[in-house]
């Protein structure tokens, strides 16, 4: 099974994927990635946080799964370059995960959970193929808390609209709040919960973010799952964009998006 995905794979959407490093998106589960371990990453999408584990844990061996044929394609040129033997992609359903039981020592998934119709049935999948002492861990994005400032109300706007497009099509935006209860869902015994932030607020973060969602809110799928879901015309759309880059070139800028994090046991 494949949900669909509110955002789809346009360059405005990878661009942020690929902003993604282990140290960035995944400091929460560095301490635990040991020589030798066995990875598997679940929708790796590019495959940035996934190059970086395969370095991280060398020689043991890394799976990039991503359910789009063409992303992986991507992550595979992309990756090449960094000459990692242990590491490779593949195209699969994180629902029925074609590896036997036990398979590895961690399964990460990172803004994957929020995306999805069963995130407890995908839950249940990555405890089966992880095995006996090893770890789940999962990072999600809480739209629910998201900060903006200077206070806009195009913004204000774009945040609520992006709550909707985001539910209206698969899965859950405030998605973080539930990874605890996800888990527990899932047969998980030993729970560990976390926090973090993605903070932008320089120059370059504000130019990079705004652009990118100054972009995104015209041409990429989102666009058309607002136009679609009836959430949204055209002109709303180019409204929010001139917001955003309003917002990229404002000095005061700043935008605060928390994360949920959890690392799970069998």
């Amino acid at each position: 099974m494949v949900d669909a995905y509110a955002h789809g794979h346009h360059a405005s959407v990878l661009k942020s994927h690929t902003w993604r490093t282990a140290e960035n998106s995944a400091a929460y589960l560095l301490p635990h990635l040991t020589t030798g371990a066995r990875v598997l990453d679940v929708g790796s999408g590019p495959g940035t946080i996934t190059a970086d584990f395969a370095e991280l844990v060398a020689p043991g061996a890394v799976v990039g799964l991503d359910a789009s044929a063409d992303v992986v394609a991507k992550a595979t040129e992309d990756a090449a370059a960094r000459q990692l033997a242990n590491l490779r992609f593949e195209t699969g359903d994180a629902y029925a995960l074609e590896y036997p039981d036990a398979s590895f020592d961690l399964v990460h998934a990172h803004q994957v959970l929020q995306h999805v119709g069963d995130p407890v049935a995908m839950l249940r999948e990555m405890r089966r193929v992880t095995a006996p002492g090893g770890l789940v861990a999962a990072r999600d994005v809480d739209y629910g808390g998201v900060i903006l400032s200077p206070d806009s109300d195009v913004l204000n706007e774009w945040l609520a609209l992006y709550l909707k497009v985001h539910a209206g099509v698969s899965g859950d935006p405030c998605a973080g709040r539930s990874l605890k209860s996800w888990a527990r869902a899932a047969g998980f015994s030993e729970i560990t919960s976390s926090a973090s932030l993605w903070l932008f607020e320089t120059d370059e973060d504000r130019a990079w973010w705004g652009g990118m969602w100054a972009e995104r809110i015209l041409s990429s799928a989102f666009a058309d799952n607002a136009i679609r879901l009836g959430l949204a015309e055209r002109s709303d759309l180019e409204r929010i964009s001139e917001g955003w880059t309003r917002w990229a070139a404002d000095p005061d800028g700043w935008m605060l998006m928390p994360h949920a994090e959890i690392l799970a046991r069998p």
